[in-house]
Formats: C-alpha cells, structure tokens, sequence
C-alpha cells in the first residue's frame, strides 16, 4: 500500500509518500481501507519531536489514528459480516496515513445514513472532544462566550452549540477570512485576532457586557489576552494550545477576579473510555445539530497539510483523502 512515513523527526518536509508492506488484521481486528484519515495538531507537534503531549513513537512511524472507511477483510475469530461496512475509528493502527488500517472491532462505530466518511472522521475525536470540552464548560443561555481559533475544528462546533443554545457568541479567528466564516456560522461577534487592538474591539462590541466564559484553544498571547476580557467571577476553559505557548492565570489572579480556570484537555486525556462521546458527536452530525467543517488535502500531500495547519491556513478539521487513479 501507498502511505505517509516519518523516517526523522523534523520538518513537515521529513514526512514521505511511499510504498509499505499491508498491514495484516489480527485477532479481534479488521482491516479498513481508508477513505479519510484526521489530520491532528498534537501531531504536527509529534513530528517536529516535541514532547509535549502523547509519548514520541517510534521511527519509522505512520501518524493518524482517526480513521473513516470501508471495511476489507477480517482477522481470526471477527464475524465476516463486518465486510463491507462503513466505519470510522479513533484507534487505526499502524496510522491512518495510508490506504489501509487495521483497528480493533470493538474501537469501532458504524457511520450513520448520510453522514460522508470526512464528516464522520472529523467528528470521531475533533467532535468527541468537543462534546465532551462542552460537557466541562456547562455553557448556559445566559453567558457570554468567548470563543478563540473559532474557525478550527472544535471552535466551529462550540459556537455552533452556543448560538443554538442561545448565548452570546463572540468568535476570534486569524485574518478576515476566517473571521468571515465565523461571522457566517452566526457569532454575534466576529474579530480578527491577528490585529493588536482585538480586544478593545470585542469590548466596544458587547458595550459594557463582560466575557463570563472563554473557550480558549490558542493559549499564549492570545489566551492572555482573552483571559484578560473575563469578567469577575467568569470561566476560563482551554482545550490546547496551538500556539505553542502555553498561557496559565497565576492563582493569585484567579482568587482576586473569582476566576475558574479548568484545563479541560488534561481532564479529557485522562484515559477515560471515550467512545460514549464518540457516538453521541456522530450522531449529533448525523441529525445536522453540530455541522462539521473540514479542509481536505490529498494523502500524498500530507506534508503540505502538516505546513497549512502550523502556519493557522486551514479552516476547520484538516483530513487527508485518498489519491486519485489514473
């Protein structure tokens, strides 16, 4: 099979198009042929080998474990009915860079009617963690949320979900593209975060209102900055840092402001069964209540893919799709 191999940790250039040996399903395991593999920020950080998250893997290695396809085969002792079924997975292995996985049976959900196998990858961990983020936040009709990378995968869906609820919704994003798409999903306010005075303008846009929570998936400046836009007694929930920079309230100022802070991605990663969350952000897509956004690139392009989403270019959930035939 075709697929991306990480031979050295480095630049996205290090990431190679080539060919590998099948990987083989073994007990309890089927072989999926892949129709869309879920490009994740962590990984970008992996790559580069950063330790800032999951352990580094070994090299030579294929990244991506969500996995949206068809199953081809199975392995010993898995029912052969399975065959032909469409499924999305949050554990591919070797890694869903490539034209085939293996995963585990009972890692897997089956797609519902009308979902695309992009929208099913994109919301098997991208929608799952926001379900769960949202779970964490306890979002009410009565807040003001402050929503930053509201044109990312995750951000997108919480201020689809805020607006649904009836909050306020202020959506920060980088360049006045992506401000427009979040103006477009219904924010009452969309800024361009990229410019210096951003905060002054959501200030002067809720005329006195104050921030009473943040959903921060930037931290650094910009979650300074945002922390810095909470009211007394507010919220202030970050799901990662994309940034690179990782931005903590000293306790201090918390106490003095009344301010709780919950780093929501730890509590997330904290081992728990996830599948329960996987199931209820497939099926929230599947009925159009949370309307997932990707940007697809071609498998033998992921390095591009790598470079457009550490640069910020992309616009919802990065996915990597199958090359075209000649």
């Amino acid at each position: 099979m075709r697929a991306v191999v990480l031979h050295e940790f480095g630049s996205a250039e290090n990431l190679r198009y080539e060919t590998v040996p099948d990987p083989v399903p073994g007990p309890g395991e089927v072989r999926v042929s892949v129709r869309a593999a879920g490009v994740h920020q962590i990984e970008t950080a992996m790559r580069a080998g950063l330790e800032i998250g999951p352990p580094l893997p070994r090299l030579p290695a294929i990244f991506g474990g969500e996995v949206a396809g068809v199953v081809e085969s199975t392995g010993p002792d898995v029912d052969e009915a399975w065959i032909g079924a469409e499924v999305v997975t949050s554990h591919g292995s070797p890694g869903g860079y490539a034209e085939l996985a293996v995963a585990a049976v009972d890692s897997l959900h089956r797609i519902p009617a009308g979902l695309g196998h992009e929208a099913a990858v994109t919301m098997v961990v991208t929608g799952s963690t926001t379900i769960g983020l949202l779970d964490i936040a306890r979002l009410t009709s009565d807040d003001v949320v402050l929503v930053t990378s509201a044109a990312g995968g995750i951000g997108r869906l919480v201020v689809q979900f805020a607006r649904r609820l009836g909050a306020t919704v202020i959506g920060a994003a980088g360049g006045p593209a992506k401000t427009a798409a979040v103006r477009e999903l219904g924010a009452d306010v969309a800024v361009d975060y990229d410019l210096a005075d951003w905060a002054g303008t959501v200030r002067d846009a809720l005329g006195g209102r104050g921030v009473t929570v943040v959903v921060d998936g930037v931290e650094g400046d910009k979650g300074r900055a945002a922390f810095g836009l909470l009211a007394e007694g507010g919220r202030y929930v970050t799901i990662g840092a994309a940034s690179r920079e990782e931005f903590r309230p000293e306790e201090a100022e918390l106490k003095e402001r009344g301010v709780r802070f919950t780093d929501a991605l730890a509590l997330l990663l904290e081992g728990q069964d996830r599948s329960a969350d996987e199931a209820r952000a497939l099926a929230e897509a599947a009925d159009g209540k949370l309307v997932p956004a990707f940007q697809t690139f071609p498998l033998s392009q992921a390095a591009a893919a790598h470079a457009a989403l550490e640069s910020r270019a992309t616009t919802g959930k990065v996915v990597l799709v199958p090359d075209a035939r000649g």
